[in-house]
C-alpha cells in the first residue's frame, strides 16, 4: 500500500463512517464511538495543515471511564485495525516508577515502534512478492536443472561469434531442459520431488533478562546477534517447501530494512494509538505506601503522553502526536484523583455505562462476527447445524445480566462463560453426533442454565 492510497483510504473515513463501521462489532457506548472518531478525523485534519502549524496542533486524548467489559478496548482496538495504525496496550499497573520495580514506561513506545515495523514491513513485502516469487522460481530451477559452466553467458553473443558450436548446443540444451521444468514446476507436477536445499541459520545468544533493563538486553541481543556466526544446513525438501524457504528468503533479501524502519517511525509518530487500561489504579489519593510508586507512575508518564523523544533501536521517535486512550474503572478513586498535569493531558473523557439485558441481546444477535455466529461455525466444522430461537437469546441476556448485577460485574464477557457452559455438552458429543440440525430453545437454556444461576454460590465460580 502505498502512502498517496493509505491517505486516500483514511480521507474517507469521515466521523460519521468510523462510528458505523464500530456499530459492526460493537453495541452501544456511542458517545464513546464519536468521541474517537472525530480524534482519528482529527488527526487526518492535522496532516492536510502546513507543516508549522501541524507542529502546534496535538492529538486530543480521550480518557474512559466505565466498567470492565463493556467495550473500551475494544472500541480501541478496532479503531487501529480500521485506520491500519500502530497499535499497542498496556495496562498502567505493570509500570512502576523506575527505582522501584517493574518496567520503564518508555517501553510502551519501543512496543509501538515494533508494531509499526510489522505493519510497514509487510506493506512492503507485497510490493516485493512477485520479483520474490522469480526468483525463487529460478533458484528452484537451478536445483532441478543445473546450469551449464556458459548458461548464463550473454544471449546476444551469436552463432558466428562462438567457435565451441558443442557449447552453443549445451546452452541451448539446457536452456530447453529448463524451460519445460517451469512448466512443470508452474503446473504443480515437480511438487512432491525432493531436492536438498543449503539454508543459513543464526546461533542466537542465551541472555539473562534484568529488571526493567528491556531495552538494554533488546540492544545488547542486537549487537551480539551480528558477530554471531552462522551456520549451514542442509536440508532434503519436497519442490513445494523449498520453494516457500526459498521465496521467504528473497523476501527478505529484497526488503530496504532502513527505509522500513524509518517509514515505521513516521508512522508510529504521526498514527501511532496507545491504549493505557487500568490508569484507575495508579490514581492516588495520598502518598503512604504503595501510593509512592502510583504517583511516580504517572510521573513518567507525564511527559510521554505530553511529547517527549524517546530512543528506540530504530531511531528517535517523538511522542508528540501519539493518540493515547486511557481507561479505567475508576471505582475507588475519580478522574480527579489523576495528577492535574496528566488529567489536561486527557481534554476529551466519556463515559462507557453498564450493558442492559437489551444490549446483551444485541450483543448476541447483531455483531457481524456475533457470539451465536462463532459457535454456529464452530460447531458447524462437525457438520451439524446450530440455530438459536429468539427466545432462547432473550434468555440468555437475561441470565447474563442477572449474574452480572449478583456477582462480579465482568460486562460482555459474562456471555462467553454463559455460552461455553451452555453448548459444552454439545461441544463434546458432537463428533459422534449423526443429527443434522440441533436448535437451541427456551427449554435447553433453562435446562442447562436455570440450577447454575440461581444458586448465588455456584454462579460466583462457574459463571
Amino acid at each position: 500500500m502505498t502512502k498517496n492510497s493509505s491517505q486516500n483510504s483514511v480521507a474517507n473515513l469521515t466521523p460519521r463512517a468510523i462510528v458505523e463501521e464500530l456499530n459492526k462489532n460493537i453495541v452501544g457506548q456511542d458517545d464513546a464511538k464519536r468521541a474517537a472518531a472525530i480524534a482519528v478525523r482529527n488527526r487526518w485534519r492535522r496532516q492536510q495543515l502546513s507543516e508549522e502549524l501541524q507542529k502546534e496542533i496535538t492529538p486530543k486524548n480521550i480518557l474512559m471511564v466505565g466498567p470492565t467489559g463493556v467495550g473500551k478496548t475494544e472500541i480501541a482496538r478496532r479503531l487501529a485495525k480500521l485506520c491500519n495504525a500502530p497499535f499497542i496496550k498496556v495496562e498502567a499497573t505493570k509500570y512502576t516508577e523506575v527505582g522501584y520495580y517493574g518496567r520503564d514506561v518508555e517501553s510502551m513506545i519501543r512496543e509501538l515502534v515494533e508494531n509499526a515495523i510489522g505493519i510497514v514491513r509487510q506493506q512492503e513485502r507485497v510490493v516485493v512478492e512477485q520479483e520474490a516469487k522469480e526468483r525463487a522460481e529460478e533458484k528452484i530451477l537451478d536445483l532441478l536443472v543445473p546450469p551449464t559452466p556458459h548458461a548464463y553467458e550473454s544471449m546476444a553473443t551469436t552463432f558466428e561469434d562462438t567457435r565451441e558450436e558443442g557449447q552453443v548446443s549445451e546452452v541451448e540444451s539446457n536452456r530447453r531442459a529448463r524451460e519445460k521444468m517451469r512448466g512443470m514446476l508452474r503446473a504443480g507436477e515437480l511438487d512432491h520431488r525432493v531436492v536438498e536445499l543449503k539454508t543459513e541459520q543464526k546461533v542466537a545468544p542465551v541472555m539473562m533478562g534484568s529488571m526493567g533493563g528491556d531495552q538494554m538486553d533488546m540492544d545488547f541481543q542486537g549487537m551480539l546477534e551480528k558477530f554471531m556466526p552462522k551456520t549451514s544446513v542442509r536440508r532434503e525438501l519436497t519442490v513445494k517447501e523449498a520453494e516457500k524457504v526459498l521465496f521467504e528468503q528473497e523476501c527478505e533479501a529484497l526488503l530496504d530494512t532502513d527505509k522500513i524502519n524509518s517509514k515505521a517511525i513516521e508512522l508510529a509518530e504521526n498514527t501511532g494509538i496507545i491504549f493505557l487500561d487500568e490508569i484507575d489504579k495508579v490514581s492516588a489519593a495520598d502518598s503512604k505506601g504503595a501510593d509512592v510508586s502510583r504517583q511516580g507512575v504517572q510521573r513518567d508518564l507525564l511527559p510521554i503522553v505530553e511529547g517527549t523523544t524517546v530512543q528506540t533501536k530504530y531511531g528517535y521517535i517523538q511522542t508528540d502526536h501519539v493518540l493515547f486512550i486511557a481507561a479505567g474503572a475508576f471505582h475507588r478513586s475519580a478522574p480527579s484523583d489523576l495528577m492535574p498535569e496528566l488529567q489536561g493531558r486527557f481534554p476529551i473523557r466519556v463515559e462507557l455505562f453498564d450493558l442492559t439485558k437489551d444490549d446483551f441481546i444485541r450483543i448476541l444477535k447483531e455483531p457481524k462476527n456475533s457470539l451465536t455466529q462463532q459457535y454456529r461455525a464452530l460447531i458447524g466444522t462437525e457438520n451439524i447445524t446450530v440455530e438459536f430461537t429468539d427466545e432462547a437469546v432473550d434468555l440468555l441476556a437475561e441470565f447474563a445480566f442477572k449474574v452480572n448485577r449478583s456477582t462480579q460485574n465482568i460486562g460482555a464477557r459474562r456471555l462467553h462463560t454463559i455460552m461455553e457452559r451452555l453448548l459444552e455438552e454439545l461441544s463434546f458429543e458432537s463428533p459422534e453426533m449423526s443429527l443434522g440440525t440441533v436448535t437451541i430453545n427456551e427449554g435447553y437454556v433453562r435446562e442447562r442454565l436455570d440450577e447454575i444461576a440461581d444458586d448465588e454460590d455456584l454462579s460466583r465460580f462457574i459463571l
